[in-house]
């Protein structure tokens, strides 16, 4: 196997997107399309040109082949560690349309293929072969062989000599209690090199409020450095030498905030591999969120390299 820029470890799903805006009960239309937060990152590196290998497992079923269909297209994805089962079926979830705010979603992904992978076939994961591990809190919530996986990759991608990002990416919902949730979080967090929460997810997992105290928090438990998202705003940098405020990029127009995260995360990853300084890196995810949001899909609209440099020089910003 060659050597690979990142891998990742997460549930793909189809999503059902509103057409019609009221609550999603009343929908009658809805569009097709692609998600999942490490799906929506790994997409992002490969059009920025960085190669990724994907771990997850599909099921053999409609869902399970278009997904597999659109990762083939990414030209950068590489599918060594996708696994197909007929046990088990893919998730999928609905997402309502809204004129302003956060969109509602309703899941169906209980005991799904992903949650379902074999935990010998992650164990055979050769992460020697990468430079960088890039986690979600999402996936450990799947499934209690998940978590488990989680915590093993993120062990031996240590002893590998990889860095490791970790975006929270709180849900609630899929957890069996929120204190369950902040503790395994927690966990993750102290073997991290980067993590990414946004402000509100800072708060639950620290009990703090200011993005100077969350920062705080998570580097006196172990973790390098604090990229907190502060939405429209940018973000809040820290680590032992540097602590900074960096603006975010207007849009003209916010169509949907779902997947800005994983943007973002893909983004400051590709400025890291790149030896970017973590405030350039910063910059660069702050950009990747500004392009997404003006997109309804999760990850349509992730830019190729030329198209980020365009959007970033009309802002008047040289970080590339």
């Amino acid at each position: 196997m060659s050597l690979y820029d990142v891998i990742t470890i997460g549930e793909p799903m189809v999503v059902f997107i509103a057409e019609e805006f009221g609550k999603l009960k009343d929908v009658k239309l809805f569009s097709k399309g692609l998600a999942g937060a490490e799906l929506n990152t790994s997409i992002g590196l490969s059009r920025l040109g960085h190669s990724v290998s994907y771990i997850t497992q599909l099921g053999c079923d409609p869902f399970g082949e278009y997904i597999y269909d659109c990762i083939e297209k990414e030209s950068n994805i590489n599918k060594d560690y996708i696994k197909k089962t007929s046990k088990y079926t893919t998730g999928f979830y609905l997402k309502s349309k809204v004129l302003n705010g956060d969109p509602d979603i309703f899941y169906y992904r209980e005991n799904s293929a992903a949650a379902n992978i074999n935990s010998k076939f992650v164990q055979n994961v050769k992460l020697e072969h990468f430079k960088h591990f890039h986690v979600t809190g999402i996936t450990p919530s799947l499934s209690e062989n998940m978590l488990n996986s989680v915590i093993n990759l993120v062990k031996i991608a240590i002893d590998k000599g990889l860095s490791i990002s970790f975006d929270p990416n709180l849900r609630p919902q899929l957890w069996e209690s929120q204190e369950k949730m902040v503790e395994v979080l927690n966990y993750i967090a102290t073997f991290s090199d980067y993590i990414m929460p946004n402000i509100e997810e800072g708060k639950i997992l620290t009990n703090k409020d200011r993005p100077e105290e969350i920062a705080e928090f998570f580097l006196n438990k172990g973790t390098k450095n604090v990229v907190i998202k502060l939405g429209e705003k940018g973000c809040f940098v820290k680590n032992h030498n540097i602590s900074e405020y960096i603006k975010g990029l207007k849009v003209n127009r916010v169509v949907d905030t779902v997947g800005a995260g994983d943007a973002f995360a893909a983004g400051f990853i590709s400025g890291i591999l790149k030896g970017k300084t973590i405030i350039e890196s910063a910059n660069i995810g702050n950009a990747m969120g500004a392009i997404i949001v003006t997109h309804k899909g999760d990850n349509e609209g992730l830019p190729t390299l030329s198209e980020l440099e365009k959007f970033i020089k009309s802002n008047n910003k040289v970080i590339i």
